[in-house]
């Protein structure tokens, strides 16, 4: 019994093959579960936003979600949106590896950047989105270029690898400059020290923007520009191509669903009308 109730948890594996028993398919637990359980995130405008108000997640990668959810238990999108067949968890870079490998989340659709080290881990998804690393800073901060961050502090998030690559796009192309970086749990966290003038900078994705004491708030373009006002600017130089994919456990039968779903999404044009959607273009 103490074998089989593994198995059960476990759901993924190398001889994973979709025979629908949970003991080797996470398919099926999902089946029998009814519900997809996503991670996803909360303060990331444009992707996985918790609205205080309505208490619901909204964003790309919310409905993205609910499109797996319906592929996978076999109803239509329409369907799943509104019978609420997806269960969202609020994911930071150092949660979402370790709540798919426990089996607490059957994915992870949360701007989770691919890369070779990643893919050791866990599998990912087509990408369905690409953004690069951009920084955000105040417009009465007196810099400009990415020079103008020599001794700056910037606030990144934890567990991020955005210090790493501003470093990195520092070095390629010669910039004379040496910030100092400051982590944050989360991305308003990082706003807030901007506002407050405890950052100098924010970086991070550039297309969607959050809204401590930081100079400069480095980020993905897509997820800066959610957190853009009137007091601040985006410095025009952006580096460092990010692409998002869907992640699931490591060998898991789930892994040729999920991606065979945002192939199909890409193909007939509905991730295009998503970034359109969420103004993240």
């Amino acid at each position: 019994l103490s074998v089989a109730s593994m198995g059960a948890l476990a759901g993924c594996g190398s001889g994973s093959k979709g025979s629908g028993s949970s003991s080797d398919s996470k398919i099926a637990t999902i089946k029998e579960r009814g519900k997809l359980k996503c991670g996803v995130k909360k303060d990331v405008l444009g992707y996985g936003y918790l609205d205080t108000k309505t208490k619901k997640y909204e964003g790309l990668e919310i409905d993205l979600c609910y499109q797996i959810a319906a592929a996978v238990l076999g109803v239509s999108y329409e369907e799943a949106v509104e019978k609420e067949l997806c269960e969202f968890t609020d994911v930071t870079p150092k949660t979402r590896g370790p709540l798919i490998d426990n089996d607490q989340l059957d994915i992870i659709a949360a701007t989770y950047t691919i890369n070779k080290d990643r893919k050791k881990s866990w599998d990912f998804s087509t990408p369905y989105r690409t953004d690069h690393v951009g920084i955000l800073i105040k417009k009465n901060s007196g810099m400009s270029k990415m020079a103008d961050l020599d001794g700056k502090i910037i606030g990144v998030s934890q567990g991020s690898t955005t210090k790493d690559l501003v470093l990195q796009m520092l070095e390629d192309q010669k910039i004379d400059a040496t910030p100092e970086f400051k982590e944050f749990p989360d991305y308003p966290s990082i706003k807030s020290a901007l506002d407050a003038g405890n950052v100098d900078a924010f970086a991070m994705d550039r297309s969607t923007l959050v809204a401590g004491r930081v100079d400069a708030f480095s980020v993905d373009s897509s997820i800066l520009l959610g957190y853009q006002d009137d007091t601040t600017y985006l410095l025009p130089t952006q580096f460092a191509p990010q692409e998002y994919g869907v992640a699931t456990k490591k060998g898991c039968d789930l892994s040729k669903t999920v991606d065979d779903t945002v192939k199909k999404l890409q193909k007939d044009g509905w991730i295009d009308e998503e970034i359109s959607k969420w103004g993240l273009l």
